[in-house]
């Protein structure tokens, strides 16, 4: 009998081998959601959460997994992709960070509020403003009120197991609701450390154990249901108070999986992590990396007698008062330390539910301090968390804290210091050549143009000063300041989020000689459309002394059409005096080479991998310059470097429709050697092929008249797509002889798309 236990023990044993490695948080979470084998991920790339979306394409691409993976055009569409899969009965995963999270916040409490289950990883980034892409607690906050359970997890380790657990409990009868598990960006996400995963995936799936299907589903016409049926005070307060208790019921869920997956891993997560809190005196509250660097201070503190502790929770929703009550019953002074601040509550979230929690211990006598510290992932380290534990100390003797509430780390300015300009600031006649000749033509209701020879217009200053810190080769630059060669006078920029932006502007720095401001890739358009109607009527009623006339221009790319696509529309269809200027570098460059929607057909980004099971993009470019069109703005154009005196002449029309007309819209082609994986010197090779392949034609539309302004046909100069293609690694894929029906469809598409083009050139009314 003894030796057939050993032998079923052994079995187990190695049923449940796990593998030590190093590896991050954001592998981790991927690691874990391909092991589950989820139905669906509905997914928008943003820092530092995007690499857990960039694993799992990878591993789908050698065949590791099945999930279909979504790039939705923003993360408002990734949440409502997400429910949708969950009302259909599906697994869903998810993975955000901060301003996306908050873009994604209108449609999360419909998830909870309808009860479905499912998983998101928050990796947890300070939000806008100003932009910090680093982490801290500022979007983990804004997700306490949203009927989400809420795990943190510390370590890799915990990202890959608490995925695990957090899926069994969305799951659980009891619960049925979804999931965060929450971690820090870039301290977590990125920082590799040892851990031990599962060898077997079945592993973690007899884990989870069945997809449940006792839910009510959408997709089963033979047993119909309505979801989402709105109600009144009376309906939704018994629909809140249910939402409620499930939360409430997920506490002791939690504890119960926890117990089970200590079982399986050896690894235990009670309700709180506690370290030498026995008979601590004084302890620092911290939420999740910091409290590993807390520790060590604990251990220098105790060496010099001092009784101190850390406490860090696994889970904050629902929020675990009885164990800190216990933990904190002989704790004299604690320091409750958070990377966010709720403003003017003399305490952000965390502080003032502990007070709660203790408050309803009439025993408890704890004297409680808050501090706000490592906003926009600011560093954390051993001898900050000593300061903080010596004024835990200082609370402690005097019996009262002299500041319940303050910020820690912060280092005033010192007026002698005051940062001067660099640059001599330029405007108006800096910038007017008086060489540039627009008028309009009475006779084809457009516009002529005459432009000097551009070694003329060299002599015209940049807008942009040197410095900025983009890669070898960037063409977004050269692109940006061929075109301003053709804008005349005082411009006022607005640049969304993405290469163009951050290698431009890193505070206290800027390259910008004129007047830039920064809103985020989905509400650009309609911030300068804001700016710009503030500013005619402060000039209409005086209130703006100088009468210059001043061009408004918005710069987008790295993907800031697609997530920004219906503030543009709405602002085309209202037809502000402004230009849209967009930089189509192929792809969400600023966040590493994800896939976009204009992404080319078969071309590999980090979210489109060639391997066995797949070929790079798998859906054809979206057409941004014919859905503007689309619009009826006064004027649309597209643009390359490879062809300057074309592009001069298109500027020089944009600026006579902004300032005459209304809105104008130009996509330039630029090249992105780093992602493209091409040489920095055939930059205006591949651009000048991928005109002549017919792929970027080069075309403007003046009041809906369409003008092809440069035909590779008529000039002799067309080439196949080939020719443009051979010279950027990312497509070499498409050459081979296997992917030679790819190829066909690309070669069918370009050409369907270039005699439209040219159907519309010779027939005025399409």
């Amino acid at each position: 009998m003894a030796m057939i236990e050993k032998e079923l023990q052994n079995a187990n044993n190695k049923k449940c081998e796990q593998i030590t490695t190093f590896e991050s948080g954001n592998e981790m979470a991927a690691m874990a959601a391909a092991q589950i084998n989820y139905h669906l991920m509905g997914y928008f790339p943003i820092t530092p959460s995007t690499e857990v979306a960039q694993f799992l394409d990878q591993m789908k691409a050698r065949g590791e997994h099945d999930i279909k993976l979504i790039a939705a055009d923003g993360e408002h569409g990734s949440a409502g992709i997400c429910y949708g899969a969950a009302v259909a009965g599906a697994r869903v995963f998810n993975a955000t960070s901060a301003n996306g999270f908050m873009y994604m916040l209108e449609q999360l409490p419909v998830q909870s509020g309808t009860r479905f289950p499912m998983v998101m990883n928050l990796v947890t980034r300070a939000i806008s403003g100003p932009l910090d892409i680093r982490g801290d607690h500022s979007d983990l906050y804004f997700g306490l009120n949203i009927g989400w359970v809420i795990l943190t997890a510390p370590t890799p380790q915990a990202v890959y197991d608490m995925n695990i657990m957090a899926l069994k409990i969305a799951e659980h009868s009891d619960v049925r609701l979804p999931v965060i598990v929450a971690y820090d960006g870039f301290f977590t996400s990125h920082q590799k450390r040892k851990v031990d995963y599962f060898a077997d995936r079945k592993v973690v799936q007899q884990f989870v154990g069945e997809r449940p299907t006792e839910y009510p589903v959408v997709v089963d016409p033979r047993n119909p249901v309505t979801i989402g049926a709105h109600m009144d005070g009376h309906d939704l307060m018994n629909n809140n108070y249910q939402q409620s208790e499930a939360l409430y019921r997920a506490y002791d869920v939690y504890k119960q999986v926890a117990e089970e997956y200590a079982a399986l891993s050896g690894r235990k997560y009670e309700v709180l992590n506690t370290y030498k809190m026995e008979d601590a005196e004084v302890a620092l509250f911290l939420i999740n990396s910091a409290a590993e660097t807390a520790k060590d201070a604990v251990d220098r503190l105790r060496a010099k007698g001092i009784k101190a502790g850390v406490v860090s929770p696994n889970i904050i929703r629902p929020f675990p008062a009885d164990e800190l009550r216990k933990a904190l019953k002989n704790v004299k002074a604690l320091l409750v330390g958070e990377r966010a601040d709720s403003y003017g509550g003399n305490g952000a979230n965390m502080t003032h539910e502990i007070k709660s929690a203790l408050q309803d211990d009439k025993e408890n006598k704890t004297i409680v301090l808050s501090r706000v510290y490592g906003i926009g992932g600011k560093d954390f380290f051993t001898d900050e968390a000593i300061q903080m534990y010596e004024l835990a100390i200082d609370a402690m003797e005097k019996g009262y804290a002299e500041k319940p509430f303050d910020y820690f780390g912060v280092n005033p300015g010192k007026p002698e210091n005051k940062m001067k300009p660099a640059i001599k600031p330029m405007h108006g006649d800096d910038f007017k050549t008086g060489l540039i000749e627009v008028t309009p033509d009475p006779e084809t209701n457009k516009l002529k143009v005459k432009i000097p020879p551009l070694r003329q217009l060299t002599t015209k200053p940049k807008r942009l000063g040197s410095g900025h810190g983009a890669c070898p080769g960037c063409g977004i630059f050269p692109g940006l300041e061929l075109f301003f060669k053709g804008i005349e006078g005082d411009v006022i920029t607005l640049f969304q989020t993405g290469c163009g932006y951050v290698t431009t502007t890193g505070y206290p720095y800027t390259s910008h000689k004129q007047p830039m401001m920064h809103n985020l890739f989905q509400n650009g358009p309609a911030t300068l459309s804001g700016t710009v109607e503030a500013f005619y009527e402060m000039r209409r009623r005086g209130e703006i002394e100088f009468d210059d006339d001043v061009t408004f221009v918005m710069i987008t790319g790295d993907g800031g059409m697609d997530i920004g696509m219906g503030s543009a529309i709405g602002t085309a269809n209202r037809n502000h005096k402004l230009i849209i200027l967009e930089y189509d570098n192929e792809g969400y460059m600023n966040t590493g080479s994800q896939m976009s929607y204009s992404t080319p057909f078969g071309h590999m980004t980090s979210t489109t991998n060639v391997g066995k099971t797949q070929q790079g993009k798998a859906f054809h470019h979206k057409d941004t310059a014919q859905i503007m069109a689309a619009t009826n703005i006064p004027y649309i154009f597209t643009g390359t470097e490879a062809f300057p005196q074309d592009l001069v002449k298109k500027a020089a029309k944009a600026q006579w429709y902004a300032q005459n007309e209304g809105m104008a819209y130009g996509k330039i082609l630029i090249t992105c050697p780093l992602n493209w994986k091409s040489e920095d010197r055939y930059g205006g090779t591949i651009m000048e092929a991928a005109v002549n392949c017919n792929f970027f034609p080069l075309y403007e539309m003046e009041r809906g008249e369409t003008t092809i302004t440069y035909n590779p046909e008529d000039k002799g100069k067309t080439v196949e797509l080939s020719e443009w293609l051979k010279y950027m690694g990312k497509t070499k894929h498409l050459l081979k002889p296997e992917n030679a029906d790819m190829y066909k469809e690309f070669e069918r598409e370009i050409d369907r798309r270039w005699n439209r083009l040219k159907a519309r050139h010779e027939n005025p009314y399409l």
